[in-house]
């Protein structure tokens, strides 16, 4: 489970910086969810369906990124919590990096929460529980 999950994140920090560069392929993005996925943050919980409207929505939120200056997106730190032979909870440590005008880079640090299952030697993300994304950039005077 580990190798799987970490080689799951090594994609997904490789695929996220190559979308901040404006070299995304959605269809890659959309290969590290399951079929469908629920998310948490303290704007709610919604559920989703890995497709068409899924690739939309994260190209649009790749171009919001760029847009407010993200640079780069680094995984510090996976802990892994083990619920059965076929799933677990990523607990990832991510440090954002953002251009910042007249000023230098800002970085900033959160966790997200990932649920995964992996299933014929693959893992996939089924779920997340992340903060308050909004409420941090703010406080960093990003947006």
């Amino acid at each position: 489970m580990e190798n799987a999950v970490r080689k799951l994140f090594e994609r997904y920090e490789s695929f996220f910086n190559q979308s901040l560069e404006g070299n995304s392929d959605m269809d890659e993005v959309a290969s590290l969810y399951a079929s469908h996925f629920i998310a948490a943050s303290p704007a709610g919980v919604m559920t989703g369906k890995n497709d068409d409207q899924l690739k939309q929505v994260m190209a649009q939120g790749y171009a919001h990124y760029r847009a407010i200056g993200t640079k780069g997106m680094r995984i510090r730190h996976i802990r892994l919590s083990p619920i059965d032979e076929y799933h677990c909870v990523a607990h990832v440590s991510w440090t954002a990096t953002y251009a910042r005008k007249d000023q230098k880079d800002t970085t900033i640090d959160f966790d997200v929460h990932y649920l995964v299952q992996k299933l014929n030697g693959e893992a996939k993300v089924f779920g997340w529980v992340s903060g308050d994304e909004q409420a941090l950039l703010k406080q960093h005077g990003i947006v």
